[in-house]
């Protein structure tokens, strides 16, 4: 009778065994299924990440010969080349250059965000100084300074090291900061500033006086499209592009933004970047011209 007994419970443990493997074998097989149904999506996002790259540089590409014309034409109107104009006509040349300019400035960023999307942005670091960059800054934003309540300062870089990064990445992202800060700042001024942090990193500065953000939104202005609900922001609307492709650059510059603001009096955007760009070799020659490695 005990044998029989044992016998009994040996046959239902081999029973439980032999089901617990079938569901282990069909759970088995859902897992599979469902890497597969996840690898099958993954190719799927690639590609139409892959197309909407594509789609962006081929529009990007293809606007730039109608803005380029319409920019050509109204210089030459400006200019008076054809004959004078009227006080009205001037006031209309002017408003199609300003228009112009910021739909190129939005094909740009649009060719620039597929590109790094695309990983075809080449990084070309360099050694410069500082007090060149800024000058070249000072330059380009002179004849842009249209609203003459608003004054643009570039304070003198102090006990800086040179960079050996890409200074045309660099460039376009503080172009980016100035070009916001002088539109959302009705008056008062636009301060740029640079900074050592300790013996590897230098921190960039554009300061306003404008309308500044509040709180709840600063966590989202560097993302793509994003845009500050706020009566002066519907009244200069933009794409939402340039803080976008801001924080992207930083990024393959080894770098992060940020930004310090109160609503109503002003906002400080930032930018921290190495000494030297990651991963970089730095040349015996370099090295003699005065670089010193970062403790």
């Amino acid at each position: 009778m005990a044998s029989d007994a044992l016998q009994q419970r040996l046959q239902a443990a081999e029973a439980e065994v032999a089901q617990l493997r079938a569901e282990l074998e069909e759970t088995n097989r859902g897992v599979v299924a469902l890497y597969a149904e996840l690898d099958e999506q993954a190719i799927a996002l690639k590609r139409a990440t892959e197309l909407k790259s594509r789609f962006l540089a081929y529009m990007s590409h293809e606007f730039r010969t109608p803005v380029n014309a319409i920019r050509s034409i109204a210089r030459l109107m400006s200019d008076e080349v054809d004959g004078p104009l009227t006080e009205e006509q001037r006031r209309q040349v002017q408003f199609i250059q300003t228009s112009a300019r910021e739909f190129a400035e939005m094909v740009d960023d649009l060719l620039d965000l597929a590109k790094i999307e695309a990983g075809r942005v080449d990084i070309s670091p360099a050694w410069f100084e500082m007090v060149d960059l800024f000058s070249a800054l000072r330059g380009m934003f002179r004849p842009m300074l249209e609203n003459q309540e608003v004054t643009l300062a570039f304070e003198e870089p102090a006990d800086l090291p040179r960079l050996y990064t890409d200074d045309r990445k660099l460039s376009q992202i503080l172009r980016n900061y100035v070009s916001n800060a002088l539109k959302f700042t009705p008056r008062g001024e636009v301060r740029v500033a640079a900074c050592r942090i300790g013996e590897d990193r230098v921190r960039f500065s554009v300061s306003d006086t404008g309308i500044g953000i509040a709180r709840e939104h600063q966590a989202a202005v560097f993302d793509d499209f994003a845009q500050v609900d706020s009566p002066v922001q519907k009244r200069l609307r933009g794409t939402g592009l340039g803080l976008a492709l801001c924080r992207q650059l930083a990024g393959l510059l080894g770098g992060e933004v940020g930004v310090d603001s109160e609503l109503g009096r002003g906002s400080t955007f930032w930018l921290t970047l190495p000494v030297q760009l990651p991963g970089a070799r730095v040349s015996d020659a370099a090295r003699e011209a005065g670089w010193k490695a970062p403790a």
